[in-house]
């Protein structure tokens, strides 16, 4: 007889309804209960595949109250089920909170994969061969989101992000403004009737918004080809050979530039 239940993390559809795995279907029909973010959305989902469980509100509201709630629940056998309102728990939302938990309880957690917002947007945009930094949603703060763009747009990978439509613009063209021009990808209404996908540089991207309605939750990727902090060495390297040459020829650095460097 089992003494301890499991937690079943499950990906669900991003919004498509379709996109949902047989294994995710067949565990949320066995497990005892389903903890969900919101429960007039999840329904749907469920209805649609004839799912009839109990379900538990959780959000991130309510994380700390629930999660020991459901630890409890999962000590005294049963099984239950994380969903979150699309795609795969854990990954910017407070799922992430009740995995820590259970974990720490010695409960076995077990995944039931499925589909993701980031890695629909990364498997579309041609950047994601030697890997990604994915950051979550951007901090609302100006001061943090510089501070976040400085420390993690500066390596020389994809960079891919969540962000509102409230404030796609302002975050995009300060990314511009610390970066540079760099090729730029928005995704929104993945997998849904109305998905829409834009690329090019910042410029480019950000001339398109402007001419349609942004709304939505957007998926941004940043291609920075080149590390600021490359740039920076590559500057001071060039200033090293200017004064070295500057002082072997005896000729004026602006002649060195010109000579060495000019087009």
């Amino acid at each position: 007889m089992q003494s301890s239940g499991r937690l079943f993390i499950v990906s669900t559809p991003i919004g498509n309804l379709e996109d949902i795995t047989i294994r995710a279907i067949d565990t949320l029909k066995n497990v005892d209960s389903i903890a969900c973010e919101d429960t007039r959305t999840s329904i749907v989902l469920l209805n649609k595949y004839s799912i009839k469980k109990p379900l538990i509100s959780f959000h991130k509201y309510s994380k700390k109250e629930k999660s020991t709630e459901l630890i409890g629940y999962i000590k005294q056998g049963r099984d239950i089920a994380l969903i979150t309102d699309a795609g795969t728990p854990g990954i910017s939302d407070p799922g992430a909170f009740l995995v820590r938990r259970a974990l720490e309880n010695g409960i076995k957690v077990i995944p039931i994969p499925g589909v993701s917002a980031v890695t629909c947007a990364i498997s579309i945009s041609g950047t994601g061969e030697k890997g990604f930094i994915f950051l979550g949603f951007m901090p609302s703060q100006k001061a943090e989101q510089k501070n976040t763009v400085k420390k993690y747009f500066t390596i020389g990978m994809p960079v891919v992000f969540y962000e509102s439509p409230r404030r796609l613009l302002n975050t995009i063209g300060m990314i511009k403004d610390i970066t540079g021009n760099n090729p730029l990808f928005v995704f929104k209404e993945l997998t849904k009737f109305y998905e829409e996908s834009i690329s090019g540089t910042i410029d480019d991207v950000i001339h398109r918004l402007k001419q349609s309605t942004v709304k939505g939750e957007y998926t941004v990727i940043v291609d920075c080809k080149e590390s600021i902090s490359n740039s920076g060495k590559q500057i001071s390297d060039r200033k090293s050979i200017i004064e070295a040459s500057s002082l072997l020829t005896g000729l004026d650095k602006r002649e060195v530039y010109r000579r060495l460097f000019k087009k």
